[in-house]
């Protein structure tokens, strides 16, 4: 409390900084101000309690800014008990005190500014006061969300020009220009996907928490060495099986332009009906899986069972049908419940034996890491949810390629690695040629069937991983062929490269758009506005759980006083009547 305390003849720089200070002084040692006079040249004031003689008056200096303290008066006699809230602790108040801290985490909550405030002054402020002063914080930082989408038409036009190639567009509703969707894709990022990953895709979504809410849908793949590869996300008003269609029809006209053949694709999803239906009518020949991670979390936060959870992960990865009755049977013994729910989600969606794609392990999207990157902005304006995903790009493109330049290896190091392990179990089996093309290996405890011909091995690896088994590369060994020509090219140090051959430029600052936004036409250069809809109240939901409950059987509930269905006893009004009656 020494801090706060004053004596006559102290100087402050001008008068704001005096008022900060008694403004202070006055929530810490718990007291009220009264204020009498209050102007550039002059303040006077005094303690808001009835009876308490305490005044102070300060005055600026002649030809200076300087305040100084001409006098002080009495001591208090108030008590300065704390209380549940304090007239200077106003949201101004609370924005100054916590803006460098919001500077350095945005996710800075209101119960802990609420907890601070309660430690640093002893005092207790309403919660919404601690909401609404974030609120105004992040907006005096980071600007508001209404100017976040006036910027978006004039943003992406500065990503299409610092990154020659790249597709952004927004799109806007109703006379009044209201925002409605944008799709961003990276020159860089597209040509990765098509040159270098895998031919796999996630599709996910991710609720932001700013202002006008909103949903970031992306599509995600895989590098080389198994690596988060964002391709493409976009930004709606609302989720709907609408935007979902509209989503992966951006995405499929972004491919039609980039390349001659699209490739078939696996997508991996949570398993929403929307984004099953849009997969469906926009890529008819991609095999359609369901993130096993998804469908873990529903499971575990339907039932929370952690057994159950290993189980359905040891049925999702069974390689023969009997072993995968096997995981269900022990499934239904520990509940039977559960297993009833699972089975309302087709096998072929997540289980290894039934999938018709190619998978190359991969059982679960990478969504949730994509979201990760995002998940400090998700209350930022819109701009600064695209900056945060553009800075994040730039430098891991740059990373990742300074890195894939130091590899000598053939194949990326996860791979490299697999292959080792298999080479070492290998030098241990017994092989058998049957013909040129089939062999049959022994192990200590089996015997499997090798066709280096088609790339098969009963164990069923070398299918699922696109990578020679133990058993593959024993058979190939004794036949001296070339391990790495046998496996599938995504996984290549020089696909890895590819990959991030093309770096992803920064966007000039903001000060210099205004300058590329002139030789736009009136339409390209449309003032957005936000769009109707605003944050309810309540917390939102934390997670997407998996297949939004589609096909799954509604509970019925019945009411124990008139034996009907569809309310409870609290609700029945057959009770309140015959109450009446009587």
């Amino acid at each position: 409390m020494e801090d706060f305390n004053f004596v006559v003849g102290q100087q402050f720089a001008d008068v704001k900084t005096f008022r900060k200070a008694i403004k202070e002084a006055a929530i810490a040692q718990h007291f009220e101000l009264k204020i009498i006079k209050s102007d550039l040249i002059r303040y006077f004031a005094k303690c808001a309690k009835e009876d308490c003689p305490w005044r102070i008056r300060a005055v600026k200096l002649p030809n200076v800014p300087t305040f100084t303290i001409r006098s002080i008066e009495g001591t208090h006699t108030c008590g300065k008990t704390a209380q549940l809230g304090h007239h200077q602790a106003s949201v101004d108040w609370i924005v100054n005190l916590i803006e460098e801290r919001l500077r350095d985490n945005v996710n800075y909550k209101p119960k802990d500014i609420l907890q601070d405030i309660q430690k640093q002054y002893g005092i207790t402020i309403p919660y919404k006061q601690a909401w609404r002063a974030k609120e105004r914080g992040l907006a005096a930082i980071y600007g508001s969300s209404e100017e976040g989408y006036c910027l978006l038409p004039a943003y992406c036009e500065q990503i299409k020009l610092s990154n020659p190639g790249s597709i952004a567009q927004v799109f806007t509703t109703g006379s009044d220009h209201r925002f409605q969707r944008l799709f961003v894709s990276f020159n860089a990022s597209i040509n990765g996907f098509l040159h270098g990953c895998l031919p796999i895709i996630g599709l996910g979504g991710m609720e932001l928490k700013s202002k006008y809410l909103g949903t970031l849908l992306s599509v995600t793949s895989f590098d080389a060495d198994g690596g988060l590869f964002p391709v493409a996300f976009g930004i709606v008003d609302v989720e709907t099986e609408e935007s979902w269609m509209w989503f992966l029809s951006e995405f499929h006209k972004l491919l039609e332009i980039s390349t001659e053949t699209i490739p078939q694709l696996t997508v991996l999803s949570d398993g929403q009906k929307g984004i099953v239906e849009a997969v469906r009518r926009k890529f008819p020949t991609a095999y359609q899986g369901i993130c096993m991670r998804h469908l873990t979390e529903s499971i575990n936060k339907e039932f929370k069972n952690g057994r159950l959870v290993q189980l359905l992960w040891k049925a999702a990865y069974s390689i023969t049908t009997i072993g995968f009755r096997e995981r269900m049977a022990e499934i239904e013994e520990v509940c039977a419940e559960a297993a009833k729910r699972i089975q309302q989600v087709p096998p072929n969606r997540w289980a290894v034996v039934y999938f018709e794609g190619s998978r190359f392990g991969h059982l679960s999207s990478n969504i949730e890491e994509f979201n990760k990157w995002i998940l400090e902005a998700c209350e930022l304006p819109i701009i600064q949810v695209i900056e945060r995903i553009h800075g994040k790009l730039m430098a891991e493109f740059k990373e990742r390629h300074e890195k894939g330049m130091t590899w000598t290896s053939v194949l990326a190091p996860s791979v490299e690695k697999r292959i080792s392990d298999a080479i070492e179990s290998a030098l241990s089996y017994q092989v058998l040629r049957s013909d040129e093309v089939e062999f049959e290996v022994l192990s200590a405890d089996r015997s499997n069937i090798v066709n280096i011909g088609t790339r098969c091995c009963s164990c069923r690896d070398w299918q699922l991983y696109g990578v020679p088994c133990s058993h593959a590369v024993a058979a190939l060994l004794s036949c001296r062929k070339n391990i790495y020509e046998y496996t599938e090219k995504y996984f290549t140090v020089a696909k890895y490269c590819e990959t991030y051959s093309q770096p992803i430029y920064p966007i000039p600052d903001k000060s210099e758009w205004s300058k590329a936004t002139e030789g736009l036409t009136d339409d390209e250069n449309r003032v957005v506005r936000p769009p109707k809809f605003r944050r309810p109240p309540g917390r939102p939901e934390k997670k997407r759980l998996c297949v939004k409950e589609a096909n799954r059987e509604k509970h019925t509930v019945h009411c124990s006083r008139c034996n009907q269905t569809g309310h409870y006893k609290r609700t029945c009004k057959a009770g309140v009547a015959e109450t009446i009656d009587h």
